[in-house]
């Protein structure tokens, strides 16, 4: 039998080198599908739009509802400069106000949704539909600053929160004019075609709220709402203390869905559509997914909630010295016990709901003292009679 000829070399060469690179487009292939993972909501930078649109001291409520979004969302990592703050009064410095300068978000008035770092942007008579549509659109005076405008590009996800009073199709502004679904619609669609967001998810409590968002029709909108068609959203926690209610009903369970999420939460939107059921909202809460392109259960709630932080990936290695950590100093404790609180260094909500009320101190009242005088003077008529009335006058 013939002996077998050994491979010509430029054939073992031409095997290796496919082995190899069958091995390294693998290799890539993984990589990129973690990087993919990773990055799989696509936007770089994150953005909030929160407005309260009424005004007067009974609506409070709204104004602690915008407060209390725009709390959360900091805490999360949006900045001040990434967030646009609309609120049509100022109820912290309301003469109404029996705590002045604080904006208490639940009944035992531990959280202060004030703060002493808000940062409104728009205020008072500046909350118009107008300067609403302008900021969502871009479409600003030259100079206006830019704590005003909506930076945003086709690689941001924007939070728009609403909050007030309205009805089938339309919400008030400042008990004065109204914007519409339509409106609203349109506003969208020219923020599309202008490449002004990547995804944007639209949260209203209103009355009727799943009217607002019917009309829309641009992509990667996903909308939620407090209430359906026909059906008014409730407020929720009364005081009597300030003499009005503190929230509305699904604003308030949704800020204490929030207060458990954190930066590298792995909870998705299918959980914040369940926060609120209707034996808790007492209305019926609405959202529309259609207009989205990805799954809903693949969307996490810090891809609008939170902000995307930068990250620097290296195949270095960085040595840690564990001795860095005794060299921090720390104030002392007299300091630190007067320095005050930060804003979203508070007391979280889901803590204080299980909080018994406070102990007040107790004042017999008006007629008690009454009753206990003419008392001693019937036990005193009983044992001695009106004989002995002349030892005493």
């Amino acid at each position: 039998m013939a002996a077998a000829l050994p491979a010509p070399r430029w054939l073992l060469a031409g095997a290796a080198a496919l082995l190899w690179a069958c091995c390294g487009s693998a290799a890539t292939d993984g990589i990129q599908d973690q990087a993919e993972h990773f990055f799989r909501s696509g936007h770089t930078n994150n953005w909030a739009v929160l407005v309260c649109t009424s005004r007067f001291w009974f609506n409070y409520r709204h104004v602690a509802n915008t407060l209390s979004v725009y709390r959360s969302v900091k805490r999360l990592g949006i900045p001040d400069s990434h967030i646009v703050l609309m609120l049509a009064d100022d109820m912290a410095c309301n003469p109404r106000n029996p705590k002045p300068a604080t904006v208490f978000s639940h009944k035992n008035m531990e959280l202060n949704v004030y703060g002493d770092d808000v940062e409104v942007d728009y205020r008072s008579y500046e909350v118009t539909v107008e300067n609403f549509l302008r900021v969502l659109t871009g479409r600003i005076p030259p100079s206006t600053p830019r704590s005003k405008r909506l930076l945003s590009d086709d690689r941001s996800n924007i939070l728009i929160y609403m909050t007030g009073h309205g009805g089938n199709g339309f919400l008030k502004f400042q008990d004065s004019e109204e914007i519409t679904n339509v409106e609203l619609a349109d506003a969208f669609e020219q923020m599309w075609q202008k490449r002004r967001y990547n995804e944007l998810l639209f949260i209203i409590d209103t009355c009727q709220g799943a009217s607002m968002y019917e009309r829309f029709y641009s992509p990667n909108i996903m909308a939620l709402a407090s209430s359906q068609v026909g059906e008014d959203s409730l407020s929720h926690q009364p005081d009597l203390g300030i003499g009005v209610h503190l929230m509305d009903r699904y604003t308030f369970y949704v800020l204490e869905f929030l207060e458990e999420i954190h930066p590298a939460s792995q909870t998705n939107m299918n959980d914040l559509f369940q926060v609120c059921p209707r034996s808790l909202c007492v209305s019926t809460p609405g959202h529309r997914t259609d207009l989205f392109q990805r799954d809903p259960q693949n969307v996490l709630i810090t891809d609008f909630f939170g902000s995307v932080r930068k990250v620097e990936i290296t195949t270095q290695t960085i040595p840690l010295d564990p001795n860095l950590g005794g060299l921090e100093t720390r104030a002392p404790n007299d300091e630190m016990a007067t320095e005050p609180l930060k804003y979203a260094e508070q007391l979280p909500v889901a803590q204080i709901i299980h909080q018994k009320p406070k102990q007040k101190d107790w004042h017999p009242p008006g007629g008690f003292i009454l009753g206990l005088w003419a008392l001693i003077i019937m036990v005193f008529f009983k044992t001695y009679g009106i004989k002995h009335m002349k030892y005493i006058f």
